[in-house]
This record gives C-alpha cells, sequence and structure tokens, in this order.
C-alpha cells in the first residue's frame, strides 16, 4: 500500500493544510488521495493575490492598476510588450501601493511562448485590456485556463464576448473563472436594467446611448475597434424581428441634459444587441447608439460610414493611426463632460405603459474610468472571496449598482433616474 499526499502546491496553501492532508491520507489509503488534491485545487481556484494586467500601462489599464494597487492583500503585475513603459508605472504607483509593490513584466499575447511566459509569472488572475478585441481570437484565455489563472476582459467586440460560452466546459474543468465583457457593455448595461426590471411587469425596449467628451483621454484601440465596423452591417433586433443596421450610421441626436446637454449618436456593434434579447425575455428591441462630441468629426464618420457601405472603402480600421493622430488635433475643443444613458420602455406593475431613464455622468475628465469598474468591481470580489463561480461567461448581471456606485462615487461619477407614464 502506498501512502502519502500527492497534491500541486502554491505559495498560499498553509503548512495546517498540508498537515491535515497528510493526516487523511495516513488515517485512510491511498484512494483518499483524490479527494484530498481537489479540495486544494478548489482552494488555489478561489484564492487570488496575483493580479496580472494585460496591457497595464494602457488607457484603461494603469485606470484599473492604480486601483487594485492600493490592496493589502494583493500584487498587481504590469504586463506588455514594452518593460519601459510598465517599470515607469510601476514606479508611479509604488507610493500607493497597500504593501505589496507592483512588479514590471514583459509579455507578448502573440509570442510562440506566451503560454509558458504567462505560466512562470504565476498569476491568479489576468485581466486583458489588451485591445482591439475586434479580430482576435481566444489565445489569452485558453492561456488563462491552461495556468489556472482566473480571466477577466473589457472586450466590447460582440463575436468576442457572445461566444466565450464555448470556454465554458474547458474553464469549469479547471475551476477558473472566464469572464468577458467587464466594461460599460455588457457589464455596467446589464446591471442598470437588471436593477430596474422589477418595476416592470414587461420589458418591451431598451435603447441604450453612450457620449464620451472630446477632451476625456481616449485610447487608439479603441478608435480602431469602431472603425472596423463603420459602414458594415449587423443583426439588431426590432420589433420582434432581426433586421440590419450599419456601423456608424442612422445619426440622431439624444439630449443626455445636465453638463452633457445634446449629442449626436450613431450605430455601434456590441455585445448587448444579441445578449439582451435573450436575456429579456419580452423586449421586442434593442438599440445601441455612441457618439463623438463635436459634431463636424461626429458627421464626417456618418460620411465615411456610406462610403464603406457603398464599397468605395473597405475596411477604415487599416487607416486607425492617421485617423487617430488627425483627431488629436482637436482635443483642446470640446469638454471633457461625457455619459451614458439607457432607456428602458414597457409596462409599469399596474400594467400602465412607463419608460425609465437612467442616465450617467461623469465629468471633469473622468470618462474612461467607466469602462474599467466593472472589471475592478470583480477583481476585488475575487481578491476577497467574494466570488466563488467558475466557467466562461460573459459579464452579465455580475455585481450590483450599489457596488458599481461605491467605486463610481469616490471618482466623481453619478446617475439620475427619471420615471414618466406614456
Amino acid at each position: 500500500m502506498e501512502w502519502g499526499v500527492k497534491v500541486v502546491v502554491k505559495d498560499d496553501i498553509s503548512i495546517i493544510e498540508l498537515f491535515m492532508g497528510a493526516l487523511y491520507s495516513l488515517m485512510f489509503n491511498h484512494r483518499a488521495v483524490l479527494p484530498i488534491y481537489s479540495a486544494f485545487h478548489i482552494r488555489h481556484s478561489m484564492s487570488v493575490s496575483r493580479v496580472l494586467i494585460l496591457g497595464g500601462y494602457g488607457n484603461f489599464g494603469k485606470r484599473i492598476a492604480a486601483s487594485l494597487c492600493v490592496m493589502s492583500n494583493a500584487t498587481v503585475i504590469i504586463a506588455g510588450r514594452n518593460l519601459k513603459k510598465a517599470q515607469q508605472l510601476c514606479l508611479e504607483l509604488s507610493n500607493t501601493a497597500g504593501g505589496n509593490a507592483p512588479e514590471a513584466a514583459m509579455l507578448d499575447i502573440f509570442s510562440l511562448q506566451f503560454v509558458e511566459e504567462l505560466k512562470a509569472l504565476a498569476p491568479d488572475l489576468v485581466i486583458h485590456t489588451g485591445g482591439p478585441f475586434q479580430g482576435q481570437d481566444y489565445r489569452v484565455p485558453e492561456a488563462c485556463i491552461t495556468v489556472g489563472s482566473h480571466y477577466i476582459d473589457l472586450a466590447d467586440d460582440r463575436r468576442f464576448v457572445c461566444d466565450i460560452r464555448a470556454l465554458n466546459e474547458l474553464a469549469l474543468s479547471k475551476q477558473v473563472l472566464i469572464i468577458s465583457g467587464a466594461s460599460s457593455v455588457p457589464g455596467l448595461s446589464s446591471v442598470v436594467i437588471d436593477h430596474l426590471t422589477d418595476q416592470f411587469s414587461a420589458l418591451h425596449e431598451i435603447d441604450c446611448a453612450i457620449a464620451p467628451g472630446n477632451q476625456a483621454e481616449r485610447g487608439e484601440a479603441t478608435v480602431k475597434g469602431i472603425l472596423s465596423y463603420t459602414g458594415h452591417a449587423f443583426p439588431v433586433f426590432i420589433n420582434g424581428q432581426w433586421t440590419q443596421r450599419y456601423g456608424w450610421m442612422s445619426p440622431r441626436k439624444l439630449n443626455f441634459a445636465g453638463s452633457i446637454g445634446k449629442r449626436w449618436l450613431a450605430n455601434v456593434n456590441i455585445p448587448d444587441l444579441e445578449l439582451f434579447p435573450a436575456r429579456y425575455a419580452q423586449v421586442k428591441t434593442v438599440t445601441f447608439q455612441a457618439g463623438l462630441e463635436l459634431p463636424f468629426l461626429h458627421l464626417g464618420m456618418v460620411g465615411m460610414a456610406k462610403l464603406a457601405k457603398m464599397g468605395v472603402i473597405k475596411d477604415w480600421s487599416v487607416f486607425t493611426k492617421p485617423i487617430f493622430k488627425a483627431s488629436e488635433l482637436f482635443d483642446k475643443l470640446g469638454t471633457d463632460n461625457g455619459g451614458m444613458q439607457i432607456k428602458l420602455l414597457g409596462l409599469d406593475v399596474n400594467q400602465r405603459p412607463t419608460l425609465i431613464k437612467w442616465t450617467l455622468f461623469a465629468e471633469q475628465g473622468v470618462g474612461p474610468y467607466i469602462p474599467t469598474l466593472s472589471a475592478i468591481i470583480l477583481a476585488k470580489k475575487l481578491i476577497n472571496k467574494e466570488l466563488s463561480a467558475t466557467g466562461a461567461m460573459p459579464c452579465l448581471g455580475m455585481f450590483s449598482l450599489a457596488e458599481f456606485d461605491q467605486e463610481a462615487s469616490e471618482l466623481g461619477i453619478y446617475h439620475q433616474l427619471e420615471v414618466m407614464d406614456v
């Protein structure tokens, strides 16, 4: 008969746990080894202390890093292809770190040694901010599953987020959590709608809009993602049927009120358009638009969309760099105020037609924090052992609006609610 415990142990497994595992093996026989291993694996999969941020020095990554660095029970690893930039951010954040100094790492997701390099860094959680996600495959979440790390991304690409469930069985087998779309959409948008649905006996229409301020910091990857579908057709659920809409077309003006005022909007292709008709069974229409604050830039993109629809330009994203550079010439125009609006139309609990309008305001340049807050909330929940789910899924209703408010209020981000009879 063989004795002993055959386990793979990481640093966060205590001596007491090791002793108890050995004691169980001695008390029973070698057939008790598998349950002991399983228990250790569950403990490891739910314990998160090393958080690696891919693109950690980028527009969104640096904000996530700054938020998580203050936690005393976590070590942040700022990773990307540019080690110098990662080291510089580590230096800047070292004064705010909550006891564990941030680490820098050079990591290229397209490297043939990516899995081995990721494993060597021993992350418990990887937050992928390296967009654009349009056209990306699942090499990063698959690598995370292989090395036994949880995974969260800020993807807003429709196919990337909606199809993440293809990794569900693999993620379950390794007892890791794979979340895609932990951003403004569908992460925050689904939380808002979930919070308001109990005011309806039947929810019929969902209309969402995002309007960033022109002076707010933006990333080249975000621009490239939008340009990839500008003028291209995609399916939208309208009046109970799937129909075609075109990227950055159907321009309209919407009054956000307050510090945002009226803004131009146009069609964007995001995961919500596909996820919400399935999530909210009685919904007949789901629309989503976004816009640029400066009218001449916004309407100029509408013109670009028409050229793409006509086939004159096949893919505007190949011109991302010059377009992004040109847009920087106008950075001092407009404001640094932006926001988000969600309108819900249906029947209230008394069967009366009702419109609810939820508007989010981000002033004084804090708008770029909004896409990061879903990932920050979920990361903190994992670190604090408040989230135990496993599997692969889009980020739908994975935290409460109160949890969002706790993070957002510290940045001066606030929201207003209007309920109207129609």
